[in-house]
């Protein structure tokens, strides 16, 4: 099968051939001319599946088909909307929307968060056809009233889960209601969580379901291996790994910000170039590290998970796991990063004895265990115990969907009332024992799901404020609390302490028992 028999008109097959693409992907012959038809589509699909092309191809034709002259001539109305969890997604469609678009008389902007709002306001009076968005910033134009979402005749929505999985359901109900009821409705997911189901059924009329691959695997063409090693030589068997292996371009995912930033750092030290990337770096920041990436100009790219599913890189052939995900679907979502569009790829994960409860999360999910090896010269250490990390949101490695509170609320206070409105006391509360920092839960619902302040990126959160207890490469915190605050959660956490001081499985065959 080839492009040419999905109904795509010429404009289109013209961009398609310039991008070097003969051949469409699986989801892209099933999803495009569904699309055509106008009806609404649930499609699963990894990333690396070619599932934006799926979505921006028909899209593109759909409303180049309806534009008219009298359309053309009076201010250009917003008929596409494409919403996407994180800023480097939205501009990685936003960019293929103008290569695969280059052709036709249509125009295209993209919004997002962390970067001046007034030029988007200037392309925004100026007119478009289509529009790609983080939810929070689409939502500030729309306060701001410099954008006009009534005209919408389609609605893609990127990446689902993970939109949901960082907390924007509140900004997805807030853009539905500023749309037209009639329009055609894309939901493209690589995973069908609980949530998925439900956001689907109120969301899609009749949909066309698609599925190219099962639900929350990792791609065949990705080869997946553990190295059991001690957390403190962690640094330097990738260090090793990399050297060794002569590897040119390797994607690194830890779980905090500051782990990133000191990973970074250490592999420069060991002569190895490399930068951080997450969400307390400046979009520029940001837009540099990856173009040195992608350029070559830097061998490691350290990042956190808002990484996972906005970095675009063309035969990627290596990623490593320095910290396995706090989230099991996330490992999922780490890999797809490399084996793209058909392409091999490598996913080594440096797993020590903290993370072997993680580990049994991950295998459980993908219905696989995954290749153990032990890298000579680095066996763990069998006399190191194993120390708690949280395992998920609920301790079991999946999400957690129904503690969510909206990004726009305040946490309560303990006497009830909002902390913005009693400033004086919010630092008093912060530093009250809850029963999640009691059992070193790390960081809260809230600071997870801050999207907001990032203009509707949702930030990778550091863990909470407390003494950090340095070991190795690994971060364990022991919040801190005030005697006072102690003694009042002593006795309210007795139980719940108890459970969460149980130390995780461990495996003989890797840890020498």
């Amino acid at each position: 099968m080839s492009f040419n028999t999905l109904g795509l008109k010429a404009e289109l097959l013209r961009a398609i051939e310039t991008q070097g693409y003969t051949i469409p992907t699986p989801v892209q012959s099933q999803a495009i001319p569904a699309i055509l038809k106008g009806g609404d589509i649930l499609a699963g699909a990894q990333t690396g599946t070619g599932k934006t092309a799926a979505f921006t191809l028909p899209m593109l034709q759909r409303l180049s088909d309806a534009t008219s002259e009298t359309t053309t001539k009076r201010k250009r109305a917003v008929r596409a909307l494409v919403l996407t969890p994180t800023r480097e997604l939205a501009a990685q469609v936003a960019e293929s929307t103008q290569n695969y678009g280059k052709h036709l008389a249509l125009k295209s902007t993209v919004v997002f968060g962390g970067v001046n709002i007034k030029p988007q306001i200037d392309r925004l009076r100026q007119g478009v056809d289509i529009i790609v968005a983080t939810p929070g910033r689409l939502l500030d134009h729309a306060t701001q009233k410099t954008v006009d979402l009534s005209q919408v005749e389609i609605l893609i929505l990127d990446e689902a889960d993970r939109m949901l999985d960082m907390g924007f359901i509140n900004d997805i109900k807030k853009i539905l209601a500023l749309i037209p009821d009639k329009r055609q409705n894309l939901l493209f997911s690589a995973t069908y969580s609980n949530e998925i189901k439900q956001l689907a059924q109120q969301l899609l009329h009749e949909p066309t379901m698609i599925e190219v691959a099962r639900q929350n695997t990792a791609t065949e063409t990705v080869s997946q291996l553990v190295h059991p090693v001690d957390r403190a030589r962690k640094r330097e068997l990738l260090t090793h790994i990399i050297d060794a292996g002569e590897w040119k371009q390797v994607l690194v995912f830890t779980r905090t910000k500051h782990s990133a930033n000191r990973l970074s750092k250490q592999l420069e030290q060991s002569g190895i170039t490399s930068s951080a990337i997450h969400g307390n770096k400046s979009q520029a920041q940001r837009t540099k590290a990856l173009k040195s990436f992608k350029t070559n100009g830097i061998r490691v790219l350290v990042a956190t998970d808002i990484a996972a599913r906005g970095l675009d890189i063309d035969q990627l052939p290596h990623v490593v796991n320095f910290e396995l995900p706090n989230v099991a679907e996330d490992y999922v979502h780490r890999i797809g990063r490399t084996g793209r569009a058909g392409n091999e790829g490598e996913a080594v994960s440096l797993v020590c004895i903290d993370e072997l409860k993680l580990l049994n999360g991950i295998e459980k999910l993908i219905k696989r265990d995954i290749k153990k090896e032990t890298v000579e010269g680095f066996a763990p250490d069998p006399t190191i115990k194993a120390e708690v990390i949280p395992n998920g949101r609920n301790n079991n490695g999946g999400r957690q969907q129904q503690n969510r509170r909206p990004s726009s609320q305040a946490k309560p206070a303990r006497n009830g009332t909002s902390q913005r409105k009693q400033p004086a006391q919010r630092s008093r509360s912060n530093n009250q024992p809850n029963r999640s920092r009691q059992q070193h839960s790390g960081p809260s619902t809230q600071e997870l799901h801050q999207h907001q302040a990032s203009g509707g990126m949702g930030l990778q959160v550091d863990p909470p404020q407390g003494s950090g207890e340095v070991n190795g490469n690994s971060i364990h915190y022991k919040p801190s609390q005030p005697k006072q605050a102690k003694r009042q959660g002593q006795n309210r956490n007795k139980n719940s302490n108890k459970s969460s001081n149980k130390k995780p499985r461990e495996v003989a065959s890797l840890f020498g028992g």
